[in-house]
């Protein structure tokens, strides 16, 4: 018998534009599985199941009416918290925001009710947004769906976990560092994180946190089961309008990714970025996805990026580059949780006794925690220009490198590690180096479901006194059955290519035994 929640949304779309479903029908049978799961992974924090039922029962009459139907029409979605949805709180995981109550939406949420979505709720986040994990003292911890004792990735975390246990159709989630791609690896799903620019920002309050930062530019996009959906979900939101958003999204318009051919394209495939070792799960999804590329008629061959040191760097100096002032407006006096306390000591220390750490943390064997230490902290309008001139310097390094090898994708791991176990990203920053690169670059990057960590192959990594080291193969230990994901990366505003590479592999992974289908809730 079909279940209506394992349908994807674009399946849905197509069976209620059909009669076969009702919105309704399809709205509640969403709130009981949502009701069903969410006490265990705590995904869905701000739930608007009355509103939704209202929308799906004006969508029925709409349709009854004979009146055009939008593209998504009944299907059910959910929104990250940090978005404006109306008549909800945006807090960021913040105590100090509680009841910080936004009676206006933004661009995207608007596009997605326009185009007929019906709003499930808002899902949990980081405090703050800054970290790769869903947990904050407002709304407690998201667990993973695949295994509880693991977090589904942040910052939208909460947005994947949902959609994997078959909660939500489609989200709208939010890339700063990773926070699209990092959970649906984690969860087993499909994420993009568009180029830098495409959508608009303007759903997100800026004045809860940060101002006029664009070395580089936070991303919203998709998360969903099937690369189709994302296809959908871009196809609404990039969508060009004539409203003019207050950060000027340039009207590029959106290609069509079914008019990509995967015969003939240059790729290029790297297993280690040189800076933080992937586990063998990691390096096999990637190893898999180039062969089935050259069985598609690819040219596939290796691609050494440039120097990931760099990345960290421009990606740690722009983050710390105004001081910790605006994560303490945002926190007031509550204090960081864990997860996020090392950067704010980061942010917050005076160079003196930052240098004096460093120096200590090297010498202690602390290689990456020395590494971060160097490149954080406060920064003088010449020292944040310079990061500026670095950043455009590292771009066009690395265009320089897909120019040499006449590359037109890349595939490559989404982290070094399956889905971390709770509290355990406060020391693995450096695994997750293999996602914000493409942050700092501003480049589309999606992740597409690959595989699951078989038995046997959880670790092969070296001991060392580093923590980062210490703790990534703690968290690989136990790993296996965890959900496995392959990055796809494109040149500036070349999505239709990642998501026709990411609909190539998804093709033929499902196709495989370890694809990464349902995970067991027992609640089925």
């Amino acid at each position: 018998m079909e279940t209506i929640t394992n349908l994807s949304a674009s399946v849905l779309a197509e069976r209620i534009k059909a009669g076969e479903y009702s919105a309704l029908e399809v709205t509640e049978a969403h709130i009981r599985r949502i009701e069903a799961v969410n006490e265990k992974i705590n995904a869905v924090v701000i739930p608007l199941f009355d509103e939704a039922r209202a929308q799906a029962k004006r969508a029925d009459e709409r349709r009854a009416r004979g009146e055009p139907l939008g593209p998504l029409h009944g299907v059910p979605v959910t929104i990250k918290e940090q978005y404006r949805v109306a008549g909800t709180q945006t807090t960021l995981g913040a105590l100090n925001q509680i009841g910080n109550v936004y009676h206006d939406e933004g661009p995207l949420v608007t596009k997605l009710r326009q185009a007929g979505a019906i709003i499930l709720g808002k899902t949990n986040v980081i405090q703050t947004l800054a970290g790769y994990e869903s947990d904050n003292r407002v709304y407690g911890r998201s667990n993973n769906p695949w295994n509880l004792e693991r977090t589904p990735g942040g910052s939208s975390g909460g947005e994947a976990a949902i959609i994997a246990a078959r909660g939500s159709a489609l989200g709208l989630a939010g890339d700063f560092g990773g926070s699209i791609r990092i959970p649906a690896h984690f969860c087993g799903l499909q994420g993009l994180k568009p180029t830098a620019g495409r959508l608009t920002n303007d759903d997100f309050a800026t004045g809860l946190l940060g101002y006029g930062q664009e070395v580089f530019i936070p991303q919203p996009g998709p998360i969903a089961r099937t690369v189709a959906d994302l296809e959908l979900a871009m196809a609404v939101l990039a969508e060009t309008s004539l409203n003019i958003t207050y950060d000027l999204v340039p009207p590029v318009p959106w290609p069509d990714p079914n008019k990509v051919r995967i015969e003939g394209m240059h790729i290029g495939f790297y297993t280690d970025n040189g800076y933080f070792p992937a586990a063998p799960a990691l390096r096999r999804a990637v190893e898999e996805a180039a062969e089935a590329l050259r069985n598609r008629g690819a040219t596939v061959t290796p691609f050494t990026p440039p120097d990931a040191a760099e990345a960290v760097r421009i990606f740690l100096g722009a983050v710390s580059a105004g001081g910790a002032k605006d994560y303490q407006r945002l926190l007031g006096d509550e204090k960081p949780i864990p997860q996020v306390a090392g950067m704010f000591r980061g942010l917050s220390s005076p160079p003196f006794v930052m240098s004096i750490v460093q120096k200590l943390m090297a010498a202690r064997g602390q290689r990456h925690l020395a590494h971060m230490l160097q490149c954080m902290g406060p920064r003088s309008t010449e020292k944040y220009w310079e990061l500026v001139e670095a950043r455009t310097a590292y771009r066009y390094r690395f265009l320089r490198a897909l120019d040499a090898g006449n590359f037109d994708a890349i595939i490559c791991p989404p982290a070094a590690l399956p889905a971390l176990t709770h509290g355990s990203s406060e020391h693995l920053f450096p695994a997750f180096t293999y996602a914000f690169t493409y942050n700092v670059l501003g480049a589309p990057a999606g992740v597409v479901a690959a595989t699951r960590v078989r038995p046997g192959e959880e670790s092969d990594r070296t001991v060392s006194k580093d923590m980062a080291d210490i703790t990534a193969q703690a968290v690989e230990q136990g790993s296996a059955g965890l959900p496995v994901g392959v990055q796809v990366v494109a040149r500036h505003w070349r999505e239709d290519i990642v998501l026709a590479v990411m609909a190539a592999l998804e093709a033929h992974f499902r196709s495989t035994p370890d694809y990464p289908e349902y995970p067991d809730l027992s609640a089925d």
